[in-house]
């Protein structure tokens, strides 16, 4: 049988898209191939840590589609703050604090300063001189100008941020994973940063094609972005990916990216 005569079928819709999930699967493990070589660790929010390169050919691996609907969303559908898995990324002296959320995790490694984490009662102590350095800034709407860095010392009043949005995951393809896989996605260590409410909220669930960071996190930012898209399988639209294009090229401009 021709597949004209059975396009636009039942037989031939779901035909359609099982090849569309293997082509997924393929890609994610090619991809992720390309992620174990440039080492996915995120590390504390800084520089970027690959070259531009290797971002690059990341950027060369994403699927292009349409971005689907928000329809069911909610953030419940991304289990968190799972407690620290090895799944989650935080290696190192973090890997003993199992008993924490990735949440509180994350607080530590992104901390300046004295801040200890309890491994037994997972409570965030700041001494003096400790807390958290906004690495994302804002734009200030009544200057137009880059506002200042804010410093936080109080846990309670620092945002965990997810670099590539929940609900930007969602439309991009996670609305089709499985509860498992969205919990991944919500405490990947890559995928989240302690950053400054006011600058959380300038992003939004927006993707790089309207917000990036207008601060020194940019270059950073587009690395994990890129990467976390990557690893899950996440697809980007075309504004969306010429805009990461352009701030790879970017970057490498500004030798942020070697």
């Amino acid at each position: 049988m021709k597949w004209s005569s059975i396009n636009g079928t039942i037989l031939g819709r779901a035909l359609l898209a099982f090849a569309t999930a293997v082509c997924l699967a393929v890609v994610a493990a090619c991809s992720n191939s390309l992620l174990d070589e440039v080492n996915p660790g995120p590390g504390a929010a800084g520089a970027a840590t690959v070259s531009g390169k290797e971002v690059g050919d990341l950027v060369a691996t994403l699927v292009v589609a349409k971005e689907g609907p928000m329809t069911g969303y909610t953030r419940e559908k991304f289990p968190h703050w799972d407690t620290n898995k090895p799944e989650h990324g935080f290696t190192g002296d973090l890997a003993k604090y199992t008993k924490c959320t990735s949440r509180e995790v994350m607080m530590l490694r992104d901390a300046n300063g004295k801040v200890t984490l309890d491994a037994k009662t997972c409570d965030l102590t700041v001494a003096a001189g400790g807390g958290w350095q906004d690495h994302y800034g804002f734009i200030d709407k009544k200057t137009g100008q880059l506002g200042p860095y804010k410093f936080i010392t109080d846990p309670s009043k620092v945002d965990a941020e997810h670099i590539v949005a929940l609900a930007e995951a969602w439309r991009s393809g996670a609305a089709d994973r499985d509860e498992d896989t969205r919990r991944r996605i919500a405490n990947d260590s890559m995928n989240l940063v302690a950053a400054d409410p006011s600058a959380n909220r300038s992003k939004g669930d927006q993707d790089p094609a309207n917000y990036l960071p207008p601060g020194n996190f940019r270059c950073a930012y587009v690395e994990h972005y890129v990467k976390v898209k990557v690893k899950y399988a996440l697809t980007v639209d075309t504004a969306e990916h010429t805009a990461l294009r352009t701030a790879v090229d970017d970057c490498l401009r500004r030798g942020e990216f070697t």
